[in-house]
């Protein structure tokens, strides 16, 4: 008989170099490692499979800080779409590759996340395998930041002002922080990318429509089976360096 499929859990992020990023208003050296190096730091530490896209590392980099946990995937960039956005395209042509190998699945910001726990060991994951967990921070979905990042893609999403309605006293979440298994998350990231394609392309506001969309498509589709905010992460924008119990910091 075959050997049976060694079923895995992994963690993903994404760096794109050499470009410029509206979030960070600065274009981030092609070759630079260091905003990752907590992020790597964090997931090693965790003993967990992770795989790190990029665009733009060479070589010595990646000999440098691969090991038998972490791998890197070379992505092209398609300058088209926001650095943030494209991850979403990266992952999911990763996963019609792979998925056969992953159980359950967190992708992840690089530059200002760090793992604090194994999310899937913690009996709210493993009791809620349908749901989809995320980050989320301490205003409602109806705030002046969330109000101008929307503004490239409420004309173009049939329903996106009725969702900013419905929605608008409920707790933004952040897609800086998204997990489950890897049935319900590949179907969302596949839900994900798609939204951006069809609306978010060639953006050239200095919002990415990352938080609208992930929101919009979070809020109108998996608010059913939905678990956000702690214990998955700490109050965004708090620095709780000295959180022990949580899964991942948020800044």
């Amino acid at each position: 008989m075959p050997n049976p499929i060694a079923y895995t859990n992994y963690i993903f992020a994404c760096h794109i170099t050499g470009v410029y990023d509206v979030n960070r208003n600065e274009t981030l050296a092609a070759d630079d490692i260091s905003l990752c190096l907590p992020w790597i730091r964090s997931v090693e530490k965790a003993g967990l499979k992770a795989v790190l896209f990029h665009n733009n590392f060479s070589a010595a980099t990646v000999n440098a800080y691969s090991c038998a946990n972490l791998q890197f995937q070379q992505i092209n960039y398609d300058v088209t779409f926001k650095p943030n956005v494209y991850r979403y395209k990266a992952y999911c042509d990763y996963l019609q590759q792979h998925v056969i190998n992953i159980q359950n699945l967190f992708i992840t910001d690089v530059a200002d996340v760090v793992l604090l726990n194994n999310p899937f060991t913690q009996p709210l994951f493993i009791n809620n395998v349908n749901c989809l967990f995320c980050g989320d921070e301490p205003v409602n979905l109806n705030n002046e930041w969330m109000q101008q990042h929307s503004a490239f893609l409420r004309p173009q999403i049939a329903g996106y002002a009725h969702f900013e309605q419905t929605f608008a006293n409920n707790p933004l979440l952040n897609c800086g922080i998204v997990g489950g298994s890897i049935k319900v998350m590949q179907l969302f990231l596949q839900q994900l990318w798609h939204l951006h394609q069809t609306y978010n392309k060639n953006n050239t506001t200095v919002y990415t429509g990352d938080m609208g969309a992930f929101n919009y498509l979070v809020r109108t589709k998996y608010n059913h089976q939905l678990k956000h905010g702690a214990p998955i992460n700490t109050v965004f924008k708090a620095y709780d360096t000295f959180n022990t119990t949580y899964w991942f910091r948020h800044k």
